[in-house]
Formats: C-alpha cells, sequence, structure tokens
C-alpha cells in the first residue's frame, strides 16, 4: 500500500526499519503538500457525498500539509499538521465541539524500537485500515472513494509491532473507544482492539486488518497493492463494516493504473458500495477516470467521474429532482515537498 509521506509510512506499516548501530541522532525531516482544485458537477450542485473535493464550480483550496520526524536513537517522533478544509474541519473532529474550524493534527506520536524487530508506537495516528489516505499525495485520484469516507480516518491508542520475517509483519493495539478521537469517553476509554497482518515483497504488498470496539463497530479490511510490470500496478481494497442496529456497509475497490511515459498515468478506480438494512439500505457503483501528469514536485490530475446508485435516492439532477447518477469532472494541482 503505497503511502507517500514518509510520516504516513511509519504509521501505516509493520515493518521496523531501526537498526542497533544507528546513529546518535538524524536530522530533522520535513516533508508534506498543498493542492487545490476545481469541480463540476453536471447537475451543478454538490451531488457524489464523498470525502474532499466537494466544492462546486469553484476554485477552492485543499490543504497545506507540514509533517516533522525525528529520531534519536531507538526513538523516533512524528507530527504532522494541515491547513485548509481538507486537513481541517472535513478530516478532524472539532476541537471543542463549538468552534467551526477544528484541530489541525493529523499526527502526533512516537514510536520505540525495543529492538530491530519489535516497537511500540503511541499517540494520534493516521489509521491502518483502508487503501486511500487523507493527503492527496498518497492516493492516484483526487476524489475519495465511499470505502474511504466511511471508513475511520485516524485512530489513537498503543500498538506494537512486530517483524515476524523479511517478508510478514503483525500489528496489535488498543484505541479509543470512537474513530477519528483525541480523546476517548472517559467511562469506555480504551475499548476498541485493533490487529494488521502484513506480507510485502518486492512486487507485493498485502495488509489484513481488524478493529472492533463496542463504540466504533467492527471493520475487517483487506488492501493490496501488486506491481505487475514496471508501468502496470494493480491495488484492491475490500472491507466489511457493522455496528449495533445492522448499520454498516460492505464494499470492494480495484485500481489498476498505468505509466504511458515518464510523467504521465491514467487510472482507474473501479467501486461496488452498499449500506446495509439499518443504514441507507442502498448500493452504488462508481468509476473514476484519472490522469497524473508530473513536473518536479507538482501533479496535475484532470478526472472523470461517473456514480450510479440502484435507487433514485442519492444524487439529483440539475432540476433537483432525484435521479440514479451522477457525473463530474475535476482538475485538480498538487504539490510535494
Amino acid at each position: 500500500m503505497k503511502k507517500v509521506l514518509a510520516v504516513l509510512v511509519l504509521a501505516l506499516t509493520t515493518s521496523i526499519s531501526f537498526a542497533q548501530d544507528a546513529p546518535e541522532s538524524t536530522p530533522l525531516e520535513i516533508t508534506g503538500s498543498g493542492d487545490l482544485y476545481y469541480k463540476y458537477d453536471f447537475a451543478k450542485t454538490q451531488n457524489i457525498k464523498t470525502s474532499f473535493g466537494t466544492d462546486q464550480n469553484s476554485v477552492s483550496l485543499g490543504m497545506l500539509d507540514i509533517a516533522f520526524k525525528k529520531s534519536i536513537k531507538k526513538v523516533s517522533f512524528v507530527g504532522e499538521v494541515s491547513f485548509g478544509p481538507r486537513g481541517q474541519y472535513q478530516s478532524i473532529p472539532n476541537g471543542d465541539g463549538t468552534d467551526v474550524n477544528s484541530f489541525h493534527i493529523q499526527n502526533l506520536y512516537a514510536t520505540y524500537a525495543v529492538s530491530d524487530k519489535f516497537s511500540f508506537t503511541a499517540g494520534y495516528m493516521g489509521t491502518f485500515i483502508g487503501y486511500e489516505v487523507i493527503s492527496p499525495l498518497g492516493n492516484f485520484a483526487y476524489s475519495t472513494s465511499y470505502l474511504f469516507t466511511n471508513g475511520p480516518f485516524q485512530n489513537a491508542g498503543v500498538k506494537a509491532n512486530y517483524k515476524i520475517s523479511d517478508k510478514f509483519g503483525a500489528m496489535i493495539g488498543i484505541f479509543n473507544d470512537s474513530w477519528n478521537s483525541y480523546k476517548a469517553d472517559p467511562v469506555k476509554g480504551l475499548n476498541a482492539v485493533g490487529g494488521q497482518l502484513s506480507f510485502a515483497t518486492e512486487g507485493v504488498s498485502a495488509y489484513l486488518n481488524f478493529m472492533d470496539g463496542s463504540v466504533s463497530g467492527t471493520i475487517v479490511d483487506l488492501t493490496a497493492t501488486f506491481q505487475l510490470s514496471k508501468k502496470f500496478k494493480l491495488g484492491l481494497n475490500a472491507a466489511d463494516f457493522s455496528n449495533e442496529g445492522d448499520v454498516g456497509y460492505t464494499g470492494a475497490a480495484i485500481y489498476p493504473s498505468y505509466a504511458l511515459t515518464d510523467a504521465f498515468a491514467l487510472g482507474l478506480r473501479a467501486e461496488y458500495f452498499k449500506s446495509k438494512a439499518g443504514s441507507l439500505d442502498t448500493d452504488v457503483t462508481a468509476f473514476t477516470l484519472s490522469g497524473n501528469y508530473k513536473v518536479s514536485g507538482l501533479t496535475i490530475i484532470p478526472e472523470f467521474r461517473f456514480d450510479n446508485n440502484s435507487d433514485d435516492v442519492m444524487f439529483v439532477d440539475s432540476n433537483l429532482a432525484p435521479t440514479s447518477s451522477a457525473t463530474q469532472v475535476l482538475l485538480a494541482v498538487v504539490y510535494g515537498f
């Protein structure tokens, strides 16, 4: 699973990269990104309710994201902050319940490597569940999937990582009672448990993820990436989530992409998503065709998206009447540093 920012790689993978003969201290690493977009929905309204890229007929901001990493011997610290809609109120819980803005800490955690195979991490971390991430640098498409929008963004807690072999890894942790919360209900506390099994070789990476809590519910998630050739890559995400009252969803998405040149690649996201009976009880298929043109640190992303619903309950047409489908075009620019 590709996680472009080094800070997110540390949070989501189970391999431990600390060497016992590591230097006393490493330089402070600073990475990040900035992005903006233009989107037009042919119904002339905000129609597709997945995360980010929602403003209609507008040149709009995504976020400015800045990540810091510092390692001293066996201890590593990561802090990541973001500014703008994508990195604040669209993805981070409100700080005090009254301010329309929000805390903008994406990651704040520390890792202690007991050995080159075993480590502990504690803090507020980008979730280990799912294929897509908040930062647009980590995704091929700029718009996001239904699986991403309905899954966790962050988890706060403590986890242990163990490198079983050169190919296999494992993680287990305890987390706050709810997703995307930097503080727990004082009565319930750390009542969610999560785990991950990972497999990684030069051309294949796969992650089987699990989380269960009395408040957050139960989610099982599989993500995988296959580098089938130098130019062709295939991604996969499948998940099932359930909570009390038959609330939940099940879905799957595939992500084929092909590099036409060193600078330009085309990618498709094909997704099926179905809400369970206690939710909206509907299903949707969504197809997103995206291009990635890269020059230096800049990525230009033209995108065409078509979503279709089994019932006329999710989308509207230009007269605001219920309809079964929605179509949008989008152009985004993302700069990574």
